[in-house]
């Protein structure tokens, strides 16, 4: 859960609340302990998915299908969302939900450990959605890029990790590790001469990565 200071307090508060599926997802969701999007940066999606305007969007991590669904408006006519879980029993209420929402035809679930799924996948997307296993994200990445196409967003939530990548007095030593693999994470997205990143410090921190066409300055 990420801690709310009065500046995201106010900001989660004029948010427009979700309705139908996605509110009884997010209801599910808080009442099991599943980890989704924060409200704050489920709405960022929107607007970006708005803004790239993807056909085809790769999404690391699944969990109950809320991210994908809620990425599934943005697509554009004819799209497609491919989303990689490991998790059976997630695979299993993602699939129930994705059915629910009517998007059986239009998202994808791929079943596998997300390092393994990624190595096998040749294909081209233009956005991709990294929300998995935090202390893998260094792992994943090479795959995600070369599947990136130019001009194309590479989306990475909970990069600042419950504010232990920014301050060390916050770090928990079981989490050192995970902390060290992030930062490193950052430094690789921020340092490479074929990317555009900016980190916010929104939810738990995203970074957002353009890459960059040849004819970018």
């Amino acid at each position: 859960m990420v801690e709310l200071n009065p500046t995201n307090e106010y900001i989660r508060s004029t948010l427009r609340k979700n309705e139908g599926l996605l509110k009884e997802l997010e209801e599910y969701a808080a009442g099991n302990h599943v980890p989704i999007v924060t409200p704050e940066v489920a709405r960022l999606l929107v607007v970006l998915g708005k803004l790239v305007k993807p056909a085809r969007i790769l999404e690391v991590g699944t969990a109950i299908g809320y991210s994908a669904i809620l990425l599934a408006g943005a697509l554009t006519q004819g799209g497609r969302i491919d989303t990689i879980e490991r998790q059976e029993e997630m695979i299993i209420k993602a699939r129930e939900n994705i059915k629910k929402a009517g998007l059986e035809n239009t998202i994808g679930i791929i079943a596998g450990d997300a390092e393994e799924v990624l190595r096998c996948l040749d294909k081209k997307y233009d956005m991709v959605f990294l929300d998995a296993a935090k202390g893998q994200y260094p792992e994943f990445l090479p795959d995600c890029l070369r599947m990136l196409k130019k001009g194309g967003l590479l989306v990475s939530d909970n990069v600042l990790y419950k504010g232990m990548i920014a301050n060390e007095q916050l770090i928990v030593r079981r989490k050192r590790t995970i902390v060290n693999r992030m930062r490193s994470y950052l430094e690789t997205l921020c340092e490479d001469p074929s990317l555009d990143t900016s980190i916010l410090s929104v939810g738990d921190g995203v970074a957002l990565s353009y890459k960059r066409l040849e004819t970018d300055k």
